[in-house]
């Protein structure tokens, strides 16, 4: 991965042009000096000084002095500063490097008192950024639930630097796999040395991925093998104690232990934003065991949809699978609207007969205005509105025409129905035979996919569902069919329902996964919903049709969405890791014996070490050694008797001498 040691380098060669001040510095030592005139008894002690004034050239002689040699020295120790000198073990063996970083929840795991893999890993990604060769470029890529490219080839370090530091660990599994392809497809077409350097803690869920690799790949790794406990499973459902006959909320939680030796700890259930708990349990773990945990408390009638948190403690190295989130279901009673008022009376009598149905009727002209509830079943027949509002919705003999994602044909006399979807959930349990249906509209779908039930060459009834909403369009009047007669309509109202409730206690979804898409419901009028994460950054995401869709959830916790409209709404909604494969925190064997892949510690990066900072200090030092110097008071010499002046003989009166 090294190629031979470079000791020492210049990272800013440009600092060194500041020795260029070394030539006005020596010429404000030669030039002289303007001097003043002062009128003085006698010369003789400026005899020096008058040979300098009588001296015609503007310079005098260098005369070495120790100011001088102290400023250069400041001056060149400061021109090195600037240089950034570096020191290092070597570098890192390519012309084109990818460096790959491990983001997954393990990540956050804590290896010493607040440092945690991943920031390990960051200063691991800055050294191999620091080693890079001459003239090399590097790429950073993120392997988080969804692989990306935080920063392209690039050469300039400090760019580089920016990048890694971005990268953060997700509360979310992740693969290395498609993390290292995407690298690969990055390199794979440019000239020269290629190679991938992935940091990663060794508990990935993808080992496999390392096995075979076309490029030469290095796995460093960080952090060491912890014990961790974890919640792995959470489920929370509406119930009845089977003693007292009262309505109770059941969470589900099962609790994974990993690590050499049991441990105890306590699994507890709490309201959010509340201390107090509603249930707890003690429980005693042995290594690799897995505890199911059944927690039990009565809501009050407001309490549907509020926010509910699963924890165990005490906690561990790892703190994201301590925890995990839900909410309290919502009542099992679905709300269908039907328009117009008269309305197919076959569909409505079914959908009455459900007792956790609540069946309202509307015109069609009142459900623009009317207020549907966001999870409602809607039943329309005889028209096909351009938006519908509630969630999964029918449609029955609409007019000849486009309608949805089909188009609608003049009817036809006594149609067979030759086969239907078995494997579609709003058919299951159920057989069509001897189904005669007296007069239907053919309908035209976008794809062979798309049909429901077929009669010879056309398509009787059709799937014309959106992203998030289940739309199912039926190409005739039930009333010109002997079907209601048949159990198969039963079950087929059944169906729709069962889909609608099982849609709408999505909505309140207890086992959402952090790294998943969220797709949620709104009112069909509202464009924009604002997503507050658990860390409190805010978010738009654009509706369409009713749904909104949040491409990827980063963090464990609570969403809180909320939207405006005719009728403005929010919904508190939960998010856990709770993965058995992500909780284990062990390293596992990456690579393959003979491959392209070399897995060493992360201690194999060559340690990059600036001394700027000291060629800094060291100007320092020469700069207060100049100012002391030029501020000293030197000690008075005595007077050597050969160095006392000769005192000038007066001449005799008359010109005679002694």
């Amino acid at each position: 991965m090294l190629t031979a040691p470079m000791p020492f380098e210049l990272r800013s060669a440009a600092g060194l042009a500041l020795l260029g001040l070394v030539l006005p510095l020596v010429m404000l030592y030669i030039l002289k000096i303007r001097r003043q005139r002062f009128r003085v008894a006698s010369t003789w002690l400026w005899a020096a000084a008058a040979r300098d004034l009588r001296a015609r050239s503007p310079f005098r002689r260098l005369i070495p002095e120790i100011p001088l040699l102290l400023q250069l020295l400041a001056l060149v120790a400061l021109a090195l500063a600037a240089g950034r000198p570096a020191t290092r073990g070597g570098a890192v063996d390519g012309d084109h490097l990818a460096i790959v970083i491990d983001g997954s929840a393990s990540m956050t795991a804590a290896i010493v008192a607040g440092k945690t893999r991943i920031a390990e890993a960051r200063t691991i990604a800055h050294r191999l950024v620091d080693a890079l060769g001459p003239g090399a470029d590097a790429l950073i890529v993120e392997a988080g639930p969804q692989p990306s490219v935080v920063t392209p080839l690039d050469r300039d370090r400090r760019r580089l630097h920016t990048a890694v530091d971005r990268i953060d660990a997700h509360d979310a599994p992740a693969k290395l796999g498609p993390a290292v392809a995407l690298a690969t497809d990055r390199l794979r077409a440019l000239p020269g040395n290629r190679r991938i350097v992935v940091v990663t803690d060794g508990a990935v869920i993808d080992p496999e991925a390392l096995g075979a690799l076309s490029l030469p790949t290095d796995v460093l790794t960080v952090g060491e093998a912890t014990p961790n406990t974890a919640i792995v499973r959470v489920d929370v459902r509406s119930g009845r104690d089977p003693v007292t006959g009262r309505a109770e909320v059941q969470g589900f939680v099962q609790v994974s232990h990993q690590g050499p030796t049991p441990r105890e700890v306590f699994v507890t259930l709490r309201p959010r934003n509340v201390d107090q708990p509603l249930a707890s349990r003690r429980l005693s773990l042995a290594p690799g065991e897995r505890v199911p945990v059944i927690l039990t408390f009565e809501p009050a009638p407001s309490d549907a949809g509020m926010g509910l948190v699963f924890e165990v403690s005490p906690g561990d190295a790892m703190a994201v699978d301590d925890r995990a989130f839900a909410r309290v279901p919502p009542s099992r009673t679905l709300t269908a609207v039907v328009a117009p008022k008269t309305a197919n009376p076959w569909f409505v009598r079914a959908l009455s007969a459900d007792p956790d149905v609540e069946v309202l009727t509307s015109t069609v002209e009142g459900l623009a205005t009317a207020d549907v509830p966001t999870n409602a079943l809607v039943l329309v027949d005889g028209v096909c509105p351009e938006r519908i509002p509630g969630a999964d919705f029918v449609i029955l003999d609409p007019p000849p025409g486009p309608c949805r994602t089909v188009t609608v044909a003049e009817p036809r006399d006594t149609p067979t129905i030759t086969s239907w979807s078995e494997t579609d959930p709003r058919l299951r349990f159920l057989t069509l035979q001897g189904v005669n249906v007296a007069r239907a509209k053919p309908l035209g779908v976008e794809s062979p996919r798309d049909a429901l039930i077929r009669a010879q060459d056309s398509v009787l009834a059709a799937d014309v569902s959106s992203p998030g909403r289940t739309g199912t369009l039926v190409g005739f009047d039930v009333g010109d069919s002997n079907w209601p007669l048949k159990a198969s309509f039963v079950l087929f109202v059944r169906n729709l329902v069962e889909a609608a409730r099982a849609h709408q206690e999505a909505g309140l979804e207890s086992q959402l996964r952090t790294g998943s898409t969220l797709q949620l419901r709104v009112p069909t009028d509202v464009d924009l919903v604002t997503i507050e994460g658990p860390d409190g950054a805010k978010t738009e995401v654009r509706a369409r049709e009713g749904v909104a869709v949040v491409a990827e959830l980063r963090r464990a916790g609570f969403y809180f969405a909320s939207y405006q409209g005719r009728r403005p709404g929010s919904l508190l909604i939960p998010a856990s890791m709770a993965s058995v494969e992500e909780s284990d925190i062990t390293t596992r064997e990456l690579g393959a014996a003979g491959g392209a892949v070399m897995v060493g510690p992360a201690s194999a990066v060559p340690v990059f070490t600036e001394w700027g900072w000291l060629c800094a200090l060291v100007a320092l030092g020469f700069v207060v050694l100049d100012a002391w110097w030029l501020t000293r008071r030197p000690k008075p010499r005595p007077l050597s008797a050969a160095a006392v002046p000769r005192i000038p003989e007066r001449a005799r009166p008359g010109g005679a001498h002694p």
